[in-house]
This record gives structure tokens, sequence and C-alpha cells, in this order.
């Protein structure tokens, strides 16, 4: 984890993320908190719980970017889940525990993915050697202990040409055959009943499968990438990966439920609310800290930093559980996007829509200009059909861009003019259906 100041963490936020000031704040604490909690003595170490955040505001406003970048900033394993997704035990449908093995899932990929990077080196050199082979097989010139000095010699230079040939790409398209090896699966053998197996019997059934080795025709270029991974998979240690994975998730994983306020089941009290609201009571020894068996081993969820989020419309987070509504002390209300946030949102993100489009039309060699008054005319659009229909936040600016760039993205291969600037007459031309229809979420929606 990156030992960023609260302050750094919100100056990083803000590069991709308008406004928020307090749900950046919140975050980039609590995060800095999980620093502190690891220079205390263990003792009291283990005392210190995560102050979990409960985010409230409508869609669209940055609930999600904050936690996604948040999580790429630190690199902590990171997921989204969406609470609606499950059901209390006893349903049919996902229990909540599996989120946390999703969130071992991630970081296991993640671990991997360092420790690959790690052996690159070795591993490409021993990939170059088993190209060589399959591109001058041994067999071709013979029993090497049969070989005279000069057929030796001789078999060396060429295979040195090789490797130089290897290393300078002119290979990469000649076809060989090589060696696969696929590890069988229970889901794999089973179908969708694997999934449902008790996971040490899983565990057991996947170690007595059968490693199976096929040839297969392919290019240089795609056999490289087969061996890697093939030759990074000897060097790395798997226990190693799920220890360094599990005891990451343990102290740095976050998980990002959203739409928590789809599960207060304030309806009514029977039916499918009754299943919402049993998904809180199987929530909330989670949140508050347990153990989570997978197939990797024993998960901790008591240092987890849980982020829930939800628009509230209907609810309120009292309707929530008492004991849950507990253990998310830390309540943040993201506001709706005004006018001038949209001005700043189209302008300032490093992943700023505009800049995006900008980008694609370049691949056509069309360059694109935004006017001031297109990037007002185009906010205050944004900012209209949210007011008057149903408030989508900034996921709105997708669709007005979308509506402006429609011709322009059919044509750009033959535009005869390669430079085009977006004006406010422009925008105005383009959403001209729109502006004069009363009902606008015919066109944007």
């Amino acid at each position: 984890m990156q030992n960023l100041t609260p302050r750094e963490i919100v100056g990083e936020l803000d590069k991709y993320i308008v406004g928020q000031t307090d749900g950046k704040r919140a975050v980039a604490v609590a995060v800095r908190n999980r620093w502190r909690r690891q220079q205390l003595p263990e003792p009291i170490r283990h005392e210190v719980a995560p102050k979990n955040i409960l985010m409230i505001g409508p869609t669209g406003v940055g609930k999600t970017e904050i936690a996604r970048r948040l999580a790429a900033l630190t690199d902590a394993p990171f997921i989204k889940v969406e609470a609606t997704k499950y059901t209390e035990v006893g349903y049919h449908g996902r229990d909540v525990e599996s989120m946390i093995r999703d969130l071992l899932d991630s970081a296991i990929s993640m671990v991997r993915s360092e420790m690959t990077e790690s052996v690159k080196e070795p591993a490409e050199r021993h990939v170059e050697d088993r190209l060589l082979e399959y591109l001058l097989p041994r067999s071709e010139s013979g029993p090497a202990n049969f070989d005279d000095d000069e057929t030796r010699a001789k078999r060396e230079r060429t295979r040195e040409k090789l490797r130089e040939q290897l290393r300078a790409g002119s290979v990469e398209d000649r076809l060989i055959e090589i060696s696969v090896e696929e590890r069988s699966t229970v889901v794999g053998v089973l179908g969708n009943a694997g999934m449902e197996m008790d996971i040490e019997l899983q565990n057991m059934f996947e170690k007595m499968l059968p490693t199976k080795r096929e040839t297969r025709r392919m290019s240089v270029r795609d056999a490289r990438k087969a061996l890697f991974s093939q030759e990074a998979d000897k060097l790395i240690d798997r226990d190693k990966i799920n220890r360094t994975a599990i005891e990451r998730v343990e102290q740095s994983g976050m998980v990002f439920i959203d739409e928590i306020d789809k599960v207060t089941g304030t309806e009514s009290k029977h039916g499918p609310d009754v299943s919402r609201q049993g998904v809180q009571r199987d929530l909330l020894p989670i949140v508050e800290g347990s153990t989570v068996i997978t197939k990797y081993g024993p998960v901790r969820t008591d240092h987890i930093l849980f982020i829930a989020a939800g628009a509230f419309h209907g609810s309120k987070p009292s309707d929530l559980m008492p004991e849950l509504q507990g253990r998310f002390p830390i309540r943040v209300e993201l506001k709706d996007l005004t006018k001038e946030d949209f001005i700043r949102i189209l302008r300032e993100p490093k992943n700023a829509l505009t800049k995006q489009q900008v980008a694609l039309l370049e691949t056509e060699g069309v360059r694109v200009e935004f006017t001031d008054d297109a990037i007002d005319a185009m906010a205050q659009m944004a900012y209209e059909v949210n007011r008057r229909t149903q408030n989508i936040g900034a996921r709105r600016l997708y669709t007005i861009l979308e509506k402006v760039f429609e011709t322009i993205s059919f044509d750009a291969p033959e535009l005869p003019d390669k430079h085009v600037r977006i004006t406010a007459q422009y925008v105005t031309d383009r959403l001209a259906e729109v502006v004069k229809d009363e009902d606008l979420s015919k066109f944007i929606l």
C-alpha cells in the first residue's frame, strides 16, 4: 500500500472525480487509518477496527468511482457488488459470503500477476529455449551423442541463428506444434453442480483430476504467450500466492456494496422483502468480523473496509437494521451535480469524455476542437434533462456526447475536412429534437 497522506489521496482522486469533497475526505481518512493501524504495537493493532463508510446520494454522482479509484491508488484488493444480487441463506441465489470469495479471487489474480512479473526474465529465457526446441528438434539431426564435432558445431550455429531471429521477431508468424497443459476443474467436469460442492470436497476432487496435455499448432507469436504462462507457473510458488493474497485481503481488502438501500425491505413484511431483511442479517457478521471458508483457506473479515452506497429515494439509512447501521459509522452525503459540475466533468478529469472522444477520432485522422460555448451547452442540456426526468448524474453526458457525435463518428473515415469544430450551435442542432420535445426521456434515457 502506498503511504499517501489524506491530502495526497484527495489530490489523486481530484484528477478523475469532480467535486464530492466530503466523500473523498472520508475515504482518504479511512485508508490512512489502515496505514496508521499497521504502525501500532500488536496488542492494540488487533483492536482497531476499520471505520466503514455509508455513501448516500443519487446515481451517477461518483460513489462507485471514488471507491474504485481509491482501490487502484492503494493497490488494494477490491470488488464492487450489488446488494440485490444476494439472497438470504435458504433462498435460491448467491449467499453474502461469496463476496469475500470473489474478493480473494481478485487478490489472487493481483498477487499472481505481481509474482509473474518478478520471474519474467528467467521465464522468458526458458520460453526461448523451448521455442528453439520446437523450431529445431534434436531428432532432425539424429541423436546428439552420435554426432561428430562438425555436425554438433553446425547444429549449434543454426541454433544460434534461430535464437537471433527469435529475439529480432523475424519468425513470429512461423507455425509450430507445441504441447499445452490444462488442468481439469470441478466446474468443467460436473458443470454448474460443481459450484455447489463443499469447498473441502471440491479441493480434494480437483487434486485428483488429471492434467490434460494436448498438441496445438500455432504461430510462434501465440506459442510464446502460451509457453510463458506455463514457465512462469513453474517458477512461482502457488501456496505463497494464496497466503499472500489472503493476508492482503485481510489487511487491505475493500468491498463496495452498491444498492444497499434496496435490501431495507420497507415495502412489505412478506415475500421477497423477507429475504432482503435476511440479507442484512447475513451481512452483519461479515461486516462485524467473522471467518469465511474459501477453497484457498479461511479468511478473516475483521479488518476489511466496507463501503456501502445507496440512493435511498424511497427509504432512509435508519431503515437498515440498527446493528448494521452501527457498523457503518461514517455517513457521507454526496450532492446532486450542478451545471458547473458538468462543465468541470467535461473539461478537467484525466479521463474526461471530451478527451476520450478527441482521442477516438484522432485514430481516423480527424482533429476535434470544442469551443467553450459548446461545453456550456452540453452541460446545460445534461443538467436540464436530469432535472426534468430521471436524475442519472454524470452518466447523462455519455448519451449527450453520443448524440452530438453520432454523424461525425459514422462519417469520420470519409470526412474531406479532417478538422471538426464543435460549437454551441452544432450541439443545439444535433439535440434540436430533444430540446423541443416535452418527453425528453424518449430521446435521452
